[in-house]
C-alpha cells in the first residue's frame, strides 16, 4: 500500500473575518390579566403597609396625663364676689314677696282715698276799701270722710286756701285728726280777708259777680294721710279742689259746688 506523504503546512494568510452575531427578534412584553379581587386586595395590603402603626393604651394614658398638667386652671372666684352675689339674691327675694305681699293686700283690702267736701258753706261781707283793696268774710263746713271699712287714717299738714279767679285771697290751717275707718268729720273753716290787693280787671269782675247775687269761689286743700292697716303704715299726700258758688252777701248760702280728691 503506498505511504501518503505528508502535506506540507499551509501558510498563515489573512484571519477570515467573524461572522456576525444572530439578530435576535424583539422581545414582547408579557400582560397577564390580573381580575378585580386581586387589586382590591393588593391596596388593601398597600394601605395596611402604609398605616402608621397605633399606639398603645400605655401612649395614651401618658398623653392624656400630659394634657392635664398643661391646661391652665380657671381663676378662684373672689370671696368678695360670691358675698355680693348671695345679698343680691337675697334682697332680691324680700323684694318680690313684700311686692307680692302688697299686691295681695291691696287687692284684698281695696283702700280708698279719703274724700273732702262743703256741704254748707256762707258768705256775710264783701267791700271794698278801695277800687283795688277789698275785705271778706267767708266760712263752709268741711266734711272729712274715711271710706275704708279696714283702714285708719290720720290728716297732717292739713292747709285749706281760698282762690278767686285763680288769686289767692285767704288760707287756713286745720289741726291734725284721726279717723277710723267709715267714720266721718265735720271741721268749720273761717275765712278772713282784709285788705287783700286784687288787680283792676279781677276787682270788677267780683262786684259785678256781687250785683248778679252769683259769687264764684275756688277751695283747694293739701294734706298728708297715714293709712294704718295692723302693722302696715304708708303715707301720701292728697290734693282736693272744690268750686262753690254762693249768693250775694249777708246772706250768702251755698247754691252749687263741685269736688274732687286726686294724690
Amino acid at each position: 500500500m503506498p505511504l501518503l506523504s505528508p502535506q506540507p503546512p499551509t501558510p498563515p494568510g489573512p484571519p477570515s473575518p467573524t461572522p456576525p452575531p444572530p439578530t435576535l427578534p424583539p422581545l414582547r412584553k408579557k400582560t397577564t390579566s390580573i381580575s378585580l379581587d386581586e387589586i382590591v386586595i393588593s391596596k388593601q395590603t398597600v394601605n395596611h403597609q402604609n398605616k402608621p402603626p397605633e399606639k398603645s393604651n400605655s401612649d395614651l394614658k401618658k398623653l392624656g396625663e400630659i394634657s392635664t398638667l398643661v391646661r391652665p386652671q380657671p381663676p378662684r372666684t373672689n370671696p368678695f364676689i360670691w358675698c355680693s352675689s348671695i345679698l343680691c339674691l337675697l334682697f332680691s327675694l324680700i323684694l318680690i314677696f313684700f311686692g307680692i305681699a302688697t299686691l295681695i293686700i291691696f287687692l284684698v283690702v281695696k283702700p280708698r282715698n279719703p274724700s273732702f267736701d262743703i256741704p254748707n258753706a256762707n258768705l256775710s261781707v264783701i267791700y271794698f276799701d278801695s277800687p283795688e283793696y277789698f275785705n271778706g268774710d267767708y266760712t263752709f263746713l268741711a266734711n272729712f270722710s274715711n271710706p275704708n271699712r279696714k283702714i285708719d287714717v290720720r290728716l297732717e299738714n292739713l292747709v285749706i286756701e281760698l282762690f278767686f279767679s285763680e288769686r289767692l285771697i285767704a288760707t287756713q290751717a286745720v289741726q291734725p285728726f284721726t279717723q277710723r275707718r267709715g267714720e266721718t268729720r265735720l271741721e268749720l273753716v273761717h275765712f278772713l280777708s282784709s285788705l287783700v290787693f286784687l288787680p283792676q280787671n279781677l276787682a270788677v269782675e267780683l262786684q259785678k259777680q256781687v250785683q248778679s247775687n252769683r259769687v264764684s269761689y275756688s277751695v283747694r286743700g293739701k294734706y298728708k294721710v297715714k293709712a294704718t292697716l295692723g302693722l302696715i303704715h304708708y303715707s301720701y299726700w292728697l290734693h282736693s279742689r272744690c268750686r262753690v258758688e254762693m249768693t250775694s252777701p249777708p246772706t250768702g248760702v251755698l247754691v252749687a259746688r263741685n269736688c274732687k280728691t286726686k294724690r
